[in-house]
């Protein structure tokens, strides 16, 4: 198996890994004559090559003595200002990449008329390194996951991977916060992510992969940030994309159903239709983006053994087959009334339809007796709408900028589930709905002061976000519903912060240090009828230092460190009272005891680049207190188990990440991603408050994992790009046990026809169709093993149009 890894990952390339960086910048400056202090209008500011004093670009200053220098490339450069009746200045300049803006400040100029003496500057390229921070991807080139959604194209970028449940992992670890142009929407999650394969790829431009987060930042998200930025048109006039995709799933069935059930999903349909239309002209542009994404799945199709200390064994499967239909809108204007201020309007709406047909059945350990079979319906409809309105206002001085925005996000949660019981001597109907209102208002005050070599930024931040939720519970014969876990509950959150940012470089230094302040108040609510849990919450100030320090070795290498200090907060659904039922007998539910988890992150990363190349690597570690995972455990008597969020004491995440870029020339190029990492879990002991207190201790647990990705883009005969691209993720420690291997191979093709303005696309995800997740868990009392065999193999075909 290794040998024919090997032999994969080997002949799969491809390097379509961008990390991000400035590649032009604004210098700017204010010219006074030395004694009066008065500004000096028309002065020539010239930049000029050191080497040979040619000439790159040049300006005059206006009647405040300001001058503005655009499209200036990193490097370092001499800036020469001249003006009849003063000495002529010339002044050494060094142009970097980690700010769009740089400031001069004031230049003097002198009366005095005087021979100005040689000034030699020694010539030196810029690296090429960007800051190490930030990894930018364009879903353009992510040609083997195009017509799919987020979720999906995030599978094949380096540094990523995708864990159970669809959950994003960084470096191994799913406490990811995600953003939508910056800003946090219920649509991707506020707490954790969610809601990515909700999100179709063919409306966003580009995907960017923070793993240590600045200060202006929010402090929540200890694995780092995931930004999804929508496409918006700058061209003038009217102009757009039409585009349609469709696919077939689960050609074959890798397991077959335990009898008695109903069939799973087979050759299941998906379609994306999709439009983008822009308009820009004068101080107005107006923006739209649509796309309906319908699918049929087979979302789950897994298979469980449990065994138990008494020697009973259970066998079941849970299968579910989901229709989903998401309609999601983006549209507002962009207007600028005059040369220095811009106000942005704009709203998202969001429609989720989701029907999940659902059969459980449960077998003794032989198969020879059918002990239950649980089939349930769920009928969800969640609908999502935000509105953001920002003011942004540009100063005299280029990059002095000052921000005022407002995000408002309505979230609706309609769920409904109908059980149907069947056991040999009866067959009970029970239901039950859910309702959750989640309604999050931001305002932001954000700062930007260009210096000589970096800048301040500065801001603060108000967030309420309230969330009211209500379970009826509609039981039947012989209901195994917990009727009294039902009621209502109520999710409070008032969180004020400021920060402050500070960015420096010069020729040898980057230096990037910063602190966001946050106080935090969260009340949960709960019915005092509700037979276990009772109202709690927390309150805490806390402060979150960044700091990042990289020191330019050379031309071509670059050494950085990081430091950051980030918090995980229990989201509403981690603290949910209500037990759900999609799993009859392997029940999750939540804990409002549940509290933060607090992170310290320290990473040493390291750059090298050569013609057509790069090499990027990283040591890091980090120590988490009070982590946040799910316990099972059992009540005497009973088989059924227990999955509640706890606080499990002291963990670390210690390893180091390698990514290779090399172009092999004009057919082709490749990158490679290494992950290795070794988590470990102190010794705890918890208990679980649901249904009755049950005591769980478990021994220091400790596990090395990782990942290789590879992956590759050709330029193949015919005006052809095609993309290879090869998975593997290595054992990894989840709650209570361990998640086996897992391995895929993804492809794609993709041509550009009618003159550039039309595209088609060709591509396969899972072709030989391995990726499964099994896990293995040990509880107090139980052990199981389980085997997912879900939908994974997916083949489309698109085409687009721009015009």
């Amino acid at each position: 198996m290794i040998k024919r890894l090997l032999f994969l990952l080997f002949f799969g390339c491809w390097a379509g890994i961008g990390l991000a960086q400035v590649g032009q910048v604004t210098l700017s400056g204010t010219v006074k004559d030395v004694h009066t202090k008065a500004p000096l209008p028309f002065v020539n500011a010239t930049l000029l090559m050191p080497k040979d004093s040619g000439f790159v670009t040049g300006a005059i200053t206006n009647e405040e003595g300001l001058f503005a220098l655009s499209g200036v490339k990193s490097g370092s450069y001499l800036l020469r200002v001249t003006s009849i009746g003063y000495q002529p200045r010339v002044l050494p300049v060094l142009v970097g990449k980690l700010s769009e803006y740089l400031n001069l400040g004031t230049i003097d100029l002198s009366e005095e008329v005087a021979q100005l003496g040689e000034v030699t500057v020694t010539a030196r390229q810029e690296a090429i390194a960007p800051a190490l921070d930030k990894k930018t991807f364009t879903l353009a080139d992510n040609i083997s996951q195009s017509g799919g959604s987020v979720l999906e194209a995030m599978k094949n970028l380096p540094g990523v991977t995708v864990g159970e449940g669809g959950k994003v992992q960084l470096r191994g670890n799913d406490r990811v916060m995600v953003l939508l142009d910056g800003k946090q929407t219920a649509l991707t999650g506020f707490g954790s992510q969610s809601g990515l394969e909700n999100i179709p790829a063919s409306a966003i431009d580009k995907i960017e992969i923070i793993n240590n987060p600045s200060a202006k930042y929010d402090a929540n998200g200890n694995a780092g940030i995931i930004n999804i930025i929508y496409k918006k048109e700058k061209k003038e006039g009217f102009n757009g994309k039409v585009g349609m995709a469709t696919a077939l799933g689960a050609l074959w069935i890798k397991r077959e159903n335990y009898p008695t059930i109903r069939p799973q999903y087979q050759g299941t349909p998906k379609i994306n239709p999709s439009l983008s239309l822009n308009y820009r002209k004068n101080k107005v542009n107006l923006f739209f983006q649509g796309d309906n994404l319908y699918t049929q799945t087979l979302n789950k199709n897994e298979f469980a053994d449990r065994f138990y200390d008494s020697g009973e064994v259970i066998r079941q499967q849970t299968k579910r087959n989901r229709n989903t239909n998401i309609i999601t809108g983006k549209t507002g204007v962009d207007w600028t009334p005059d040369a220095n201020n811009t106000i942005s309007v704009s709203g998202l709406f969001s429609s989720e339809k989701i029907i999940d047909r659902g059969d459980e059945p449960f077998f003794n350990g032989d198969l020879t007796k059918r002990l239950r079979l649980w089939q349930f319906l769920e009928d969800e409809l969640k609908t999502t709408v935000t509105a953001s309105a920002n003011w942004q206002h540009k100063f005299k001085q280029p990059g002095r900028l000052f921000n005022v925005g407002f995000n408002y996000t309505f979230h609706r949660e309609d769920e409904k589930y109908f059980f149907t019981n069947i056991l040999p001597d009866y067959t009970g109907n029970d239901s039950f709905k859910l309702l959750s209102d989640e309604h999050v208002g931001d305002l932001t005050v954000d700062y930007v002061q260009p210096l000589r070599y970096g800048r301040v930024e500065g801001g603060l931040k108000f967030r309420r976000r309230y969330i009211p939720t209500n379970m009826q519970f509609f039981p039947g014969l012989n209901s195994p519903l917990d009727v009294n876990a039902g009621g209502w509950a109520n999710y409070s959150e008032v969180i004020p912060a400021v920060y402050g940012n500070y960015i420096f470089e010069n020729q040898h230094f980057e230096v990037e240090a910063g602190v966001r302040v946050e106080y935090v108040d969260l009340r949960y609510e709960v019915n005092p009828n509700h037979n276990t849990y009772k109202s709690d919450g927390y309150t805490y100030s806390q402060p979150f230092p960044n700091v990042r320090v990289s020191y330019k070795l050379n031309d071509g290498n670059r050494l950085s460190f990081f430091y950051n200090r980030r918090v995980d907060r229990p989201n509403e659904v981690d603290i949910r009272i209500f037990p759900k039922y999609d799993d009859a007998e392997i029940i999750k539910v939540g804990n409002p005891g549940l509290q933060p988890q607090f992170t310290s992150s320290f990473e040493l990363g390291y750059k090298t680049n050569w013609n057509d190349g790069s090499l990027y690597s990283a040591a890091y570690h980090k120590t988490i207190d009070a982590t946040i995972t799910r316990i099972g455990t059992i009540v005497p008597g009973s088989t059924l188990i227990y999955n509640v969020f706890q606080n499990a004491g002291r963990s670390y995440n210690t390893g180091f990440e390698v990514v290779l870029s090399q172009k092999a020339g004009t057919w082709g190029s490749f990158n490679l991603n290494l992950n290795g990492y070794r988590n470990t879990i102190d010794a705890f002991t918890v208990v679980n408050q649901y249904p009755v207190p049950s005591t769980f201790s478990a021994e220091r647990q400790q596990l090395i994992s990782g990942n290789v990705k590879l992956n590759g883009n050709f330029r193949l005969p015919g005006q052809l790009d095609a993309q290879i691209t090869a998975i593997y993720l290595a054992p990894d420690l989840v709650p209570q046990g361990r998640i086996d291997s897992r391995f895929a191979i993804d492809a794609g093709l993709k041509k550009a026809i009618q003159k550039g303005k039309g595209e088609w696309f060709l591509n396969a995800t899972d072709i030989a169709n391995t990726l499964r997740i099994r896990r293995e868990v040990q509880g107090a009392g139980f052990s199981y093993v389980s085997t997912d065999y879900y939908e994974t193999q997916v083949f489309r075909v698109g085409y687009g149009y721009k015009f």
